[in-house]
């Protein structure tokens, strides 16, 4: 698996930091279209203390997060615009959650551009993969800011 992107260089990207930046490498990328990305799972992610204490479950909502950071990146990428907005939620559908994602595992997640109006709205179909086994989906829709951080 080749690296487009490693961390330092999505961190130019994202204004996300520790404990919220939820993926740690880009494998694809092609402007305006797509991206992969990759989130390492370890067991000492903050929120496995507390979800469930003994039988350790990426919360679903994080793997949402994580697609969504990973389509900001395609979007600031395609923009050539390092730090200078950010991307906020306007709408997450079609959700869905096929299998738990638990420590050592290794996440792809693969976004598709659905749609586009000019540079502020973007909409992705999202699909998160542990191995080759469907474990999330969902489409997700993003206006970007016109304030830098």
């Amino acid at each position: 698996m080749t690296t487009v992107m490693d961390v330092r260089e999505i961190q130019e990207y994202l204004p996300h930091r520790y404990p919220f930046l939820l993926v740690d490498r880009i494998v694809e990328i092609e402007k305006e279209k797509r991206i992969v990305g990759i989130k390492n799972v370890s067991l000492n992610e903050p929120h496995f203390t507390g979800h469930f204490p003994g039988y350790p479950i990426m919360p679903g909502v994080l793997l949402i997060e994580a697609m969504a950071q990973v389509g900001g990146v395609l979007v600031f990428y395609t923009l050539g615009r390092k730090g200078k907005n950010i991307a906020l939620f306007t709408g997450i559908d079609k959700a869905r959650f096929r299998a738990p994602v638990l420590p050592g595992d290794q996440v792809r997640l693969e976004l598709t551009v659905l749609k586009r109006r000019g540079d502020r709205i973007w909409r992705f179909k999202g699909k998160a993969f542990v191995q080759d086994k469907l474990v999330a989906e969902s489409e997700l829709q993003a206006i970007i800011s016109e304030e830098a951080p």
